[in-house]
């Protein structure tokens, strides 16, 4: 709702949880305390450890600092929410986290395609591996991946405020551009035809994975060493892919072209999940699969039972 003074957007979905908002509190809080600690234990093992410093394990940290930064805009809100009479937000706050929420989406699909590069130098081209991935080089990688899901999720917001509303009822428990978008006065054809375009954009990294993937497996047959090497860190990327872009996908088509008024509750799951899961998955899979890792966290907790005693 539009007015001279501010826009209040009530999130319809979450307030549907009235009479059981007290455990999911409870529950909330406690999947964002442990995505925060295990994505912090991640990041600073491999700070800690000289030998995790290689570009792989630089990408993993990079991909723990999106999925805090998502977490830090997701679960504080709905943590508000979910203490309070009536979930709304503010126009300023619902662009605020449609902005960052994107950036994290776009930031993850970017690392991940940067993390299969990675992998695809390192098995199918393993001798020319230090001269194509530089320190520079990954700087260079890191820096685009991030301005690029700034910028994305940016020209999108910048769009959608130009938008005038005629509604103030949100059909999610958190905000969404599409959410935004179905409350408009106007058409909304070229922010649908940008919305295309990323979406496509998004659609070809994945493909490229997937294609990098052909080559990696091929090269991977051919050595035991290759195959551990495979099993060890492509396995959890793929994982990881397959997860968050099944997720998204779900979520994204079923928003514009799902029923309205069936599968609540598959929606609102999948909806969160591509918010919830990844931060979780991506750290503890990754520390499970890895030696390198395992093997830190192991000699830290090690020495601090000693120190204990």
């Amino acid at each position: 709702m539009e007015n001279s003074t501010t826009i209040v957007f009530i999130l319809q979905r979450l307030n549907e949880t009235m009479s059981t908002k007290h455990t999911y509190f409870a529950v909330t809080l406690l999947v964002y305390l442990f995505t925060i600690f295990v994505n912090v234990t991640l990041i600073m093992t491999i700070i800690l450890e000289r030998t995790l410093h290689e570009p792989m394990f630089i990408f993993l940290c990079s991909l723990c600092v999106n999925g805090i930064l998502g977490a830090c805009t997701f679960y504080p809100k709905i943590l508000v929410d979910l203490s309070s009479d009536l979930s709304v937000t503010s126009y300023e706050a619902c662009l605020s986290q449609i902005f960052v929420l994107y950036s994290y989406a776009c930031c993850e699909f970017t690392t991940l395609a940067m993390m299969a590069f990675d992998r695809y130098i390192a098995i199918c081209k393993p001798l020319n591996y230090h001269s194509i991935i530089t320190p520079r080089k990954v700087m260079n990688l890191l820096i685009f991946t991030w301005l690029l899901s700034i910028c994305e999720s940016g020209f999108a917001v910048v769009m959608i405020a130009r938008v005038p509303l005629c509604g103030f009822y949100i059909d999610k428990i958190y905000c969404t551009l599409w959410a935004v978008a179905k409350l408009s006065c106007v058409d909304m054809t070229i922010n649908n035809v940008y919305g295309t375009i990323l979406s496509v954009l998004h659609v070809a990294q994945v493909v490229l994975i997937l294609i990098s993937y052909v080559d990696i497996v091929k090269a991977a047959v051919r050595s035991q060493e290759e195959r551990n090497k495979f099993m060890q860190t492509c396995l959890p990327h793929l994982i990881s892919l397959a997860n968050f872009s099944v997720a998204v996908g779900f979520d994204l088509f079923y928003a514009r072209y799902g029923p309205a008024s069936r599968l609540h509750a598959l929606r609102n799951f999948m909806s969160l999940e591509y918010l919830l899961v990844p931060p979780i998955l991506n750290p503890l899979i990754y520390g499970l699969k890895l030696n390198q890792i395992r093997r830190r966290i192991f000699r830290i907790c090690s020495q601090k039972k000693r120190t204990l005693k």
